[in-house]
């Protein structure tokens, strides 16, 4: 299908110019809604205050030894998988990102 560019582009206000009154009330009644689906625990979990106190909080996070495959970088000091390993300098390692 043939689009021409030289046509003149219709936008949403001329299409509002356009419809009567009962049409747009409709309109208005439709994109209103009175039910908002948030999940308030969702929300909860997400926020996040400047200065919060959050001494009191706990983590539980299971921190796995390094395994036989993996390696350290020994600039970013990150813990990779041996397929990420780019250069050797002496006992030194380091990654693909690192060593670019």
């Amino acid at each position: 299908m043939a689009t021409d560019y030289d046509a003149p582009r219709r936008n949403e206000a001329d299409e509002l110019g356009e419809d009567s009154l009962e049409e747009l009330k409709a309109r208005r009644a439709e994109a209103q809604s009175a039910s908002v689906d948030v999940d308030e625990t969702d929300f909860n979990e997400s926020l996040e205050l400047p200065g919060a106190d959050l001494s009191n909080e706990e983590l539980t996070v299971r921190v796995l030894p390094k395994q036989e495959d993996e390696f350290t970088c020994s600039r970013c000091f990150l813990v990779q998988h041996r397929s990420r390993l780019a250069a050797t300098k002496g006992d030194q390692l380091y990654c693909r990102d690192c060593a670019a």
